[in-house]
């Protein structure tokens, strides 16, 4: 087992009805809000209205428009004017993992005198943020309980990964009813994403029999309940434990003591979205399996049988590479069968630039150092399989 370090601060208030909490939690903070939002979908589902009953004592700024794969331009800098502009005592992001993504940049920005993307790009680390609440209603990101956000610059193809400790929100308030009205192509999307934070930290050099077990758990969990959502998207129970397991997918807790992986699939997928704009989740379905495939070898394999096994619950007696092979396949057709769509053509990327962005991944995320090392030769030849 390997050494850390490990703290979340974030309070998850989680359940039926826990957004009427709101008030209490904000009071400690000061009078002063950002209110941050995407598209005006917790206007449709009646929480946008909710939020403002609730809040009608204190002082709202609003910043609206934040998309998927949250832009440094013009969201977090606009965020970041309004709260130096008002003097903003807290955030509070109401929406998705990406509003909450750029809320945390923001976050940052607005305690910090130069030009934020310094921080993003960690030529400067921060000394402060202004605190930051959310309200999620897309499971997804598990960017509730975690320190971390991915902003995207659209006009460097950088899609960056900012970790530091001065952004884990303060107070993460989960209501699963709120997730009732999520799309079928978005919920299937969040499935994906939080399935792949889960092998990421699963395909591991060393790892422990508890956090291994955490893992398999999750996985089974999120492709039962999943399905569910899809079937049912009212379905509490199964949105509920949905929600749960995206939370727990992306905070350390699955990878105390394990070596490293890198995130491998991760940071192609960051590329390939920040080039093409796609669906983050959709982006990671479609690269697992093909990853998968190309790295699986001797020195790999006993993973693949553990994972078959014990998620899929493939026949142990079969042929270690018959299982391993047979458990990339079951990932494939699984993501295919919830709607996923499995080839990058479909999501409107075709090979024009894969070499492009091939260099660009391997010069700029590090999987040099993943669980199997990556050249940029061998991400070229992943991003090709996925075509």
């Amino acid at each position: 087992m390997q050494n850390f370090d490990y703290q979340t601060p974030t309070r998850l208030i989680f359940g039926k009805g826990v957004v009427d909490k709101l008030p209490g939690v904000m009071a400690q903070f000061g009078k002063r809000i950002l209110l941050t939002y995407g598209g005006g979908s917790i206007k449709k589902i009646g929480l946008y209205q909710k939020v403002l009953e609730l809040l009608k004592d204190y002082e709202i700024v609003e910043l609206s428009g934040i998309q998927p794969n949250p832009k440094y331009d013009p969201s977090v800098l606009d965020g970041v004017r309004l709260c130096k502009e008002h003097n903003i005592d807290v955030i509070l992001s109401v929406g998705g993992g990406s509003v909450l993504d750029c809320s945390k940049a923001i976050a940052a920005g607005a305690c910090y005198e130069g030009d934020p993307w310094d921080l993003i790009s960690y030529k400067v680390k921060a000394q402060a943020a202004l605190p930051i609440v959310d309200i999620i209603t897309l499971a997804a990101t598990g960017s509730e309980y975690d320190c971390g956000g991915v902003i995207s610059r659209t006009e460097t193809n950088d899609k960056i990964g900012y970790l530091d400790r001065h952004l884990f929100p303060h107070t993460s308030l989960l209501d699963p009813e709120y997730t009732f009205t999520v799309s079928r192509k978005q919920t299937a999307a969040g499935i994906a994403d939080a399935m792949n934070h889960t092998m990421e930290q699963y395909f591991v050099e060393d790892s422990t029999l508890l956090n291994d077990g955490f893992c398999e758990s999750m996985l089974r969990s999120l492709m039962v309940n999943g399905r569910k959502c899809l079937e049912n998207p009212e379905d509490y129970t199964a949105r509920a434990e949905m929600m749960l397991a995206c939370t727990y997918g992306c905070n350390g807790i699955l990878a105390l003591g394990n070596s490293p992986s890198g995130w491998p699939c991760h940071g192609i997928e960051h590329a390939l979205s920040a080039y093409y704009d796609i669906t983050h989740g959709e982006g990671l379905a479609i690269i697992t399996p093909r990853w998968m495939r190309h790295i699986l070898n001797e020195r790999t394999l006993p993973r693949f049988v553990k994972y078959g096994i014990n998620v899929f619950g493939i026949d142990a007696s079969r042929p270690p590479m018959e299982i391993a092979n047979k458990a990339i396949d079951e990932t494939y057709r699984f993501f295919e069968s919830i709607g996923i769509p499995m080839h990058l053509r479909e999501v409107g990327i075709d090979d024009s630039r894969i070499g492009e962005m091939a260099h660009h991944i391997a010069v700029n995320e590090g999987l040099e150092n993943a669980y199997a090392p990556l050249t940029e030769k061998d991400i070229a030849e992943i991003i090709t399989a996925s075509l």
